[in-house]
């Protein structure tokens, strides 16, 4: 395909705009549920204040600007104000404590903030005194009387009400695609996090590449609710800006799945944690009602996969099957589709592996989930499956303009313009991860085969090599076992020892109705997973998962846990769970497992 060469993002967005001022841009839900939105006209004229007052602010080209906030629409303002000006916008997780926020300030250099609201500016408050550079900190929503530091978002936008658009234009003008638009922090599942430097030119032809992968249509809605603080979001803010399609927001995440069903989107990205819980909460609330529905329930599955399976493979349905899935669709399938809003035709599934059973029980229900891969050093984003070109358990072919091989030992290398400038202000780990030639190193290993389509089999961090010498790829393993309804997460344990173990964490809801239909009492969940009863119950569970398993694959011994958490320090913002962290908490659970 041919690219179009922007010479920043801000021209990317102004042809959306020309082309469709009054369409609805962005949506995004009040407290009590009901939606605003903004057109295209409307958005550009608030990126235009904002870029404003950060010329009134002294906020030069190349200035780090901060974001400390949960996706929503003003972080995306700010970020589009921020690109405009020249600046360089640094996305921070809004579940950081404060000593992670002052990190990513200090080390990025910053010398304004913007925050969410008062539990973010609490946070910044408390370590005011260690981020001297900060001028300025502005408040997306409350306020702080009384203190000329902090400026509310309205006080904000009124500083630049002076700076001219002659002055704004200029500036505009001023920045090149190789200017660096954002340093995005990995999210730190090992070390300290690294500022990966994604220019200009990163996002525009990103957004070009994608938009060539997917099917686009005129009046497409997409739904928002992962971190803005990582890329994968905002490369799909960035698709959705090019391609003019209206960007949904959800409240929060409690109110995340009220909010899908009333946003109606027609595609999505997520990670497979979301899928995994749709999947468990589907699968208990079948087997909680029991008699005929789980009989229905178990009959339209079943005819389901066969529908699954002739698609799959390309062929054509048998008229009885067909007839059948009208049934099955009627009872079944349609609500749960009803509970994406109804009208979604296809979701993107990255950031780690789904598991083949759940992307195919949603492909039978009417729910295409396209499975992708990339990384923050490359946009998150390198390949893709197509709505009419994928399969289930790979991660699709490359996108246009991107080229991937093997190393000698399997590790999967991208090379594009899509791979970032570099590490901020580390300039030998940015040796380490692209080579002088312009290839990444991901740290995966996986096979590429005869079409280009590509399939990743694990971490070479994460590979297990057991004391018998057999190499393991833990999450398929962790996959596998985390469809249990009873199992919500789970850490394999393994390498250089003779056998695999697991740490898990329960499903509360599941636990709670296991243990209440079977006379166990408890007052809390911390009961529950000290029970011998329920520890049975889920060992239970795991035998019969190890059935999908090689002997060497399968677990030996669990060990139940309270739950990772973000808050608890073992997941990071991206919802990956730290292993290093989680191995070091729990050494003597895992010793014991290990004991005789």
């Amino acid at each position: 395909m041919q690219f179009k060469d922007y010479r920043n993002i801000h021209q990317m967005l102004g042809e959306t705009v020309e082309r469709k001022p009054g369409q609805t841009a962005f949506r995004w839900f009040l407290e009590q549920g009901q939606t605003v939105s903004v057109t295209w006209e409307e958005f550009y004229a608030q990126v235009k204040k904002v870029s404003k007052s950060l010329m009134a602010l002294d906020v030069k080209k190349d200035d780090k600007v901060s974001i400390l906030s949960y996706t929503n629409y003003r972080w995306v303002l700010a970020d589009m104000g921020i690109a405009a000006a020249g600046a360089v916008t640094v996305g921070i997780y809004q579940s950081n404590l404060a000593k992670d926020c002052k990190y990513v300030i200090n080390h990025s250099d910053s010398v304004l903030i913007f925050a969410e609201d008062e539990q973010q500016l609490k946070k910044l408050l408390e370590i005011r005194k260690d981020i001297p550079n900060i001028r300025k900190i502005v408040l997306f929503k409350g306020s702080c009387d009384g203190d000329e530091g902090i400026v509310t978002f309205e006080q904000f936008l009124n500083l630049g009400k002076d700076v001219s658009d002659e002055d704004f234009y200029q500036r505009v003008n001023e920045v090149s695609p190789q200017d660096v638009a954002g340093i995005v922090y990995t999210s730190g599942t090992t070390g300290l996090p690294k500022g990966a430097m994604l220019t200009h030119d990163n996002v525009t032809f990103t957004a070009q590449t994608v938009r060539e992968c997917g099917e686009f249509r005129e009046g497409d809605e997409v739904f928002v609710f992962l971190p803005l603080a990582h890329v994968f979001a905002r490369t799909c803010v960035y698709t959705g800006m090019l391609v003019g399609a209206a960007t949904v927001f959800n409240r929060n995440m409690t109110t995340l799945m009220e909010d899908l069903k009333a946003a109606g989107p027609h595609w999505l990205v997520s990670v497979p944690r979301i899928f995994e819980k749709i999947y468990s909460k589907v699968m208990s609330g079948a087997e909680a009602k029991g008699g005929m529905a789980l009989k229905i329930f178990r009959w339209a599955c079943e005819v389901g996969e066969k529908v699954s399976d002739c698609k799959l493979a390309r062929q054509p349905i048998p008229l009885c099957t067909r007839l059948q899935y009208q049934v099955a669709d009627r009872l079944v399938f349609c609500k749960i589709r009803e509970a994406f809003g109804g009208r979604l035709r296809w979701c993107i599934s990255g950031a780690a592996p789904l598991n083949s059973a759940i992307a195919k029980f949603f492909h039978a229900a009417g729910i295409v989930i396209l499975e992708g891969i990339g990384m923050t050093e490359n946009m998150s984003f390198s390949n893709v499956n197509r709505a009419d070109n994928y399969r289930i358990g790979w991660v699709g072919l490359p996108g246009p303009g991107i080229e991937q091989k093997l190393a000698e030992d399997g590790e999967i290398m991208f090379r594009g313009r899509n791979v970032m400038k570099g590490y901020y202000k580390m300039p030998e780990e940015t040796a380490k991860t692209v080579t002088s030639d312009g290839w990444l190193l991901t740290g995966d290993i996986g096979e590429i085969d005869a079409e280009n389509f590509l399939r990743v089999t694990g971490r070479k961090k994460d590979l297990i090599i057991t004391a018998g010498g057999k190499n393991i790829a833990p999450s398929h393993i962790e996959g596998v076992i985390a469809t249990s309804k009873y199992i919500s997460q789970v850490c394999v344990i393994g390498d250089r020892r003779k056998y695999l173990s697991a740490l898990v964490t329960p499903d509360p809801d599941t636990l709670k109705d296991y243990a209440r239909e079977n006379g166990i009492a408890f007052q809390s969940l911390d009961d529950l997973i000290k029970d011998e009863r329920i520890i049975k119950r889920i060992e239970s569970d795991i035998s019969e998962k190890n059935k999908e398993f090689a002997s060497y694959e399968s677990i030996k011994k669990v060990t139940v846990v309270p739950e990772f958490t973000i808050e608890n320090g073992f997941m990071t913002p991206t919802l990956k769970l730290k292993k290093n962290i989680i191995t070091d908490r729990y050494k003597a659970e895992i010793e014991a497992m290990y004991s005789d």
